[in-house]
């Protein structure tokens, strides 16, 4: 196998800055019409990579820092919707990332689990902090609202995730770059 990711942390270091900057662009594309942006969730696709290809160290800290940073300097998304986001991203980017790298074997298999676990347990992390901030801003969040919020607008989203990242990461497979682990090599967690 090659080298461990504790191995390189220089290039590891490079990929989540990478990742990072692709997240802050790509709400450029889809920012002029904040229905789209919402529906196909731009900011998730570097943060879910992020944590599969960098671990769940890097996955957490871009997915919590990316939305804020955004915020802070170009206001959007505000902040209110900002702090649930970066709750939000750093739970999809920590769950990513442990899982697959715990996982048996990584195939393709593996990563739409650890894929899926990861969207539904940040969209969990998202509702808590929302219902938290809620009731400090004295707002109402309903279990209408997280349903919208969290599933049917982001449906659109969900299914560019899912088609997207696997894609990604068996183009990265196919180059060597980022092997999936087959059955029967040791698990080494970082």
């Amino acid at each position: 196998m090659n080298e461990t990711k504790t191995q390189r942390p220089a290039q590891t270091l490079t990929m989540a800055a990478m990742l990072t900057v692709l997240g802050f662009v790509l709400p450029f594309f889809t920012g002029q019409i904040p229905q789209i942006g919402g529906m196909l969730c731009p900011m998730h696709l570097p943060v879910l990579l992020c944590g599969l290809l960098c671990g769940w160290k890097y996955g957490l800290a871009v997915g919590f820092l990316l939305p804020l940073l955004r915020s802070v300097t170009l206001g959007m998304p505000p902040m209110f919707t900002a702090i649930a986001m970066a709750f939000e991203l750093a739970a999809y980017g920590f769950l990513a990332g442990f899982l697959y790298a715990r996982s048996r074997w990584q195939c393709i298999i593996a990563l739409y689990r650890c894929l899926i676990a990861a969207m539904i347990g940040g969209r969990i992390v998202w509702a808590v902090v929302r219902v938290i901030l809620s009731g400090v801003s004295g707002q109402a969040f309903t279990w209408q609202m997280f349903l919208s919020g969290a599933f049917l607008t982001a449906i659109p989203g969900i299914i560019l995730q899912l088609a997207f990242i696997p894609a990604v990461m068996a183009a990265l497979d196919r180059t060597g770059l980022v092997p999936f682990r087959r059955s029967g090599e040791t698990v080494q967690t970082a």
